[in-house]
Parts: C-alpha cells; sequence; structure tokens
C-alpha cells in the first residue's frame, strides 16, 4: 500500500496547487460509479449531491490542511467512515482504496507543481455516465419508476425473470381454465415433472 510522506518535510500546498487538487478531487468522484450511484439514489437523503460535494471539501482539506504525512490508510478510513456516516453505505467494492491510491498520487504530483494526472482527467472524454447507463439498461428491462432499489440488484432481477419467460417461450403452453360460478380456477395437477 501506497503512503505519501511528502507532508512531513515540504512546506504547504501552493493556491494554485489547492485549486488544481480540488479540481482533481472533483474530477475522480465525479467518475467513482459508486459513489455516483449513492447520489443518484439519494441515499444520503435529498441533499445527497451538497453531500458528495462536502466529502470533496473534506478530503481538498485534509491534503492542504493536516500536518505531517498523508497515510493511504488513514485516507481510505476517513473517506469510508464519511461515506458511510452521509449516505448510509458501504463500499465493498474496493473503489475506495483505487480512489485514495489515485488521489495520493495527484496530491504528491501538486506538491510538486506538476499535474499531469489531473491533465489526463481533464482531457479524457467519459463515454457517458457510468450510473446513466445502469439505470437505461435497467429501465429497458424494468418499466417501473421505482429507484428504491440498487442499480445492480434490479439488473439481476431482471436477468432471473427474464429466463424463466424465455424457457416458457420455447414449449406450448396449455389453454388456461375458466374460473367457475364462485371464481375459483380449478388447477390441473402437473404431470411428468416428479422423480418417476
Amino acid at each position: 500500500m501506497a503512503a505519501s510522506n511528502a507532508g512531513a518535510g515540504g512546506g504547504p500546498i501552493s493556491a494554485e496547487a489547492s485549486a488544481t487538487l480540488g479540481e482533481g478531487i472533483g474530477l475522480v468522484f465525479g467518475r467513482w460509479t459508486a459513489l455516483q450511484i449513492v447520489v443518484e439514489n439519494q441515499c444520503g437523503g435529498r441533499d445527497s449531491r451538497a453531500k458528495a460535494d462536502q466529502l470533496t471539501a473534506s478530503i481538498l482539506s485534509w491534503f492542504c490542511n493536516s500536518k505531517g504525512p498523508h497515510y493511504f490508510e488513514d485516507l481510505v478510513d476517513m473517506m469510508d467512515a464519511e461515506i458511510s456516516e452521509s449516505f448510509n453505505a458501504d463500499f465493498e467494492d474496493n473503489s475506495i482504496e483505487e480512489v485514495a491510491e489515485q488521489l495520493l498520487t495527484m496530491h504528491e504530483e501538486c506538491l510538486q507543481s506538476a499535474y499531469s494526472s489531473i491533465e489526463k482527467l481533464r482531457n479524457s472524454h467519459v463515454q457517458g455516465n457510468a450510473v446513466s447507463q445502469s439505470r437505461q439498461i435497467a429501465g429497458d428491462n424494468d418499466n417501473s419508476d421505482s429507484s428504491d432499489d440498487d442499480d445492480d440488484v434490479s439488473m439481476m432481477d431482471d436477468e432471473a425473470v427474464a429466463a424463466p419467460e424465455e424457457m416458457a417461450g420455447d414449449r406450448p403452453r396449455p389453454s388456461r381454465p375458466a374460473p367457475d360460478a364462485n371464481g375459483w380456477t380449478v388447477v390441473p395437477p402437473r404431470r411428468g415433472r416428479g422423480n418417476n
């Protein structure tokens, strides 16, 4: 695991580097699918977007105002705690660790007034938003307007529902029995499905 020791001996980060680092953090967070999903689904309430912005500000403040070395584990723990508290979410996909490593690299570069990784983020064009693509896929399979479920869960449910329908379409369907005078329908026994 990476650890940054640049904050220990170097001076404070310049205003230009601080502004550029803040932009870089915003770019990384904007492409962080797990974070964007909890924001889009308002896991932090109606002010989820503001909470994401506050997370960005907290991380920038940690880099710019705290003294001493900036350790990977400290950054991961801080981000994990803030996400858990603000969005009632636990990211178990190792994305917090990946983002923390990227942020530490950007911070190191900013201390040296080198902004290559942030320039790459600025110049790279993300093909659509991962969250809207997931939502579109889920929307193609599910016509409900419910956004209470996680996109991954709803897509899995849609796939599980689609498979039996496809299998049922491969064999002829028996006609449905008509309800009797009392509204009851007699269901015939299933034949050929036991262990004969």
